[in-house]
């Protein structure tokens, strides 16, 4: 005997019609979560009224000449990058002809500007040959570099006094210009035997004519200081002797 179940009745809204027609379709759209408010104004963009603007109103040709010319007019008018850095490559080369003869050397090119861009090439092309001998002294050189220009600056001052003005940038950038014959020697020593009697021989001369010409130019640029000359010419033996050493050794 099957059992009977009671179901209520379905009951639809009045305004959800039964039977299935188009009014199924309908549905309530949800409203968006921003309305743009109607009191502010809305301006449309369009692409070719925008062309068409621009074409009709006035267009700026001559702003990148114009800019173009103002530039190369400043780029004319600026100094060269090397003058800028100090670095003057005719000045260092008159300099360094200026040492290349020991007995005649014009010291009136090294007491009208005295820099050390010269002497910083001669002391890399120094450390630069000492490499190509296998010899990494690069700290070293550096080093003995800087004692030697105090110490020639103290000696001078210590015989000279205070009537003979030398400044420590002078004395140094004519200590670098004269290590110009210890650098000739670094490159001729990669083609002579270590530690023999030849490379003694062949330093010593070099180490002479370095020193003569840091002794004339020292006292030539300082007036009064040619009673020392001796005492100076020692001191000055001794560092470009330093300095031959390493090339020698």
């Amino acid at each position: 005997m099957a059992k009977e179940f009671k179901v209520p009745p379905v009951s639809f809204p009045a305004g959800i019609p039964t039977s299935g027609g188009p009014n199924l379709q309908q549905r309530r759209v949800p409203n968006p979560p921003f309305q743009p408010n109607s009191s502010i104004p809305f301006m449309s963009f369009d692409i070719g009224s925008a062309t068409a603007s621009t074409s009709s109103g006035p267009i700026y040709t001559n702003s990148s000449s114009s800019f173009g010319g103002g530039g190369s007019a400043n780029f004319e008018d600026e100094e060269p990058l090397l003058d800028e850095l100090g670095i003057h490559p005719e000045q260092i080369w008159s300099k360094i002809r200026s040492v290349l003869n020991p007995f005649r050397i014009n010291h009136t090119i090294h007491k009208d500007s005295s820099d050390l861009s010269g002497p910083i090439l001669l002391y890399m092309s120094f450390c630069l040959f000492q490499l190509l001998a296998g010899k990494i002294q690069f700290g070293v050189i550096l080093g003995w570099i800087v004692v030697s220009s105090i110490f020639l600056y103290s000696v001078f001052y210590m015989l000279a006094g205070r009537t003979c003005y030398l400044d420590l940038h002078t004395c140094t950038s004519v200590v670098g210009y004269c290590m110009l014959p210890v650098v000739i020697f670094s490159a001729i020593s990669l083609f002579l035997p270590q530690g023999g009697f030849v490379a003694v021989a062949v330093a010593s001369v070099f180490v002479m004519w370095a020193t003569r010409a840091s002794t004339g130019l020292i006292v030539s640029l300082t007036d009064g200081a040619d009673e020392h000359r001796g005492l100076v010419a020692y001191a000055c033996f001794l560092i470009y002797s330093l300095f031959s050493l390493l090339v020698v050794f």
